[in-house]
């Protein structure tokens, strides 16, 4: 009996030690609740503690950030932020999402606005000047959108002539990038604030055409496709990225963790086919992730 004792008590002290172990490397790391442990001091500590997060997304994008009947968005990009939050130990419905276009788009990330941005965000060095980015997780093509009977707009060098008016949003990498094939900008680029503007635009007849990139046009096509078409073929890469706070490279690195856990493991490819994927745009393979 004494010798059952023996080991009963060596047993409970071999146990308790593990457990001690256990908390000790929790007090190292910091401990959250939604049965998460961070870094003490993180933003994913504070994010995972507080129980909540802001997400900046569009309210417009068909496929990527559009509010649904319920009232909030749906898409691809929203549900790749959901797949970060879940991370985080935060329950999907304490996300507030807040509409970020695309030209408040750092001021909301620099201003504290939202925690994070997902909403057809490309990953270019001048926004790397004021936030960071991590990913991409998806790369688009910039095409044009017209109507489904006009055959004189077949691609960008179609605007060189300076008699055809094209639309993009204000701040976008887009319209930018058209600049480069319009004759006279000031007469031919028409910008608005948002793209379902544009939409509008060229269906009355007030423009040509509208660019950006091809999921979000393929997103009004699947919409009205008596209406409208592509014209041509992609001609830029347009990664997306998640965009953060710049100094705050250890929520950067948890986002790029995150999504490469997500490519491995079919949450990032269903979240494609439940959402853009339905338009018929083509979701490739992972991006390789830039940790720069």
């Amino acid at each position: 009996m004494r010798m059952k004792r023996v080991a009963a008590v060596a047993a409970a002290a071999t146990l308790a030690l593990g457990l001690a172990a256990c908390g000790g490397d929790d007090a190292d790391e910091g401990t959250g609740s939604g049965s998460k442990s961070f870094a003490a001091g993180s933003t994913m500590e504070k994010l995972n503690k507080a129980q909540k997060i802001k997400v900046g997304t569009k309210f417009d994008q068909p496929g990527f950030g559009q509010k649904g009947l319920s009232g909030k968005p749906e898409g691809f990009d929203v549900e790749v932020a959901k797949l970060i939050v879940k991370e985080l130990g935060i329950p999907a419905d304490k996300i507030e999402y807040v509409e970020t276009p695309s030209k408040v788009r750092e001021d909301a990330i620099v201003n504290g606005t939202v925690d994070l941005v997902a909403a057809t965000y490309t990953i270019n060095d001048k926004r790397k000047e004021r936030i960071a980015f991590a990913g991409p997780y998806y790369e688009a093509g910039q095409n044009i959108l017209v109507k489904k009977d006009d055959t004189t707009i077949t691609g960008p060098d179609s605007f060189k002539d300076g008699t055809k008016k094209v639309c993009s949003v204000t701040g976008s990498t887009p319209a930018e990038e058209i600049k480069k094939s319009i004759k006279d900008v000031g007469t031919q680029l028409v910008l608005f604030d948002t793209y379902p503007k544009c939409r509008d635009a060229l269906k009355g007849g007030q423009v040509d055409a509208v660019t950006t990139d091809n999921v979000i046009l393929l997103g009004y096509i699947a919409e009205d496709e008596a209406s409208f078409k592509l014209a041509g073929d992609n001609f830029t890469k347009e990664p997306y990225g998640i965009g953060v706070k710049k100094e705050d490279t250890d929520f950067r690195n948890f986002i790029n963790d995150t999504l490469e856990k997500a490519f491995n493991d079919g949450s990032w490819k269903k979240a494609w086919d439940d959402t853009a994927g339905k338009f018929g745009a083509e979701l490739g393979t992972a991006p390789t992730i830039n940790r720069y």
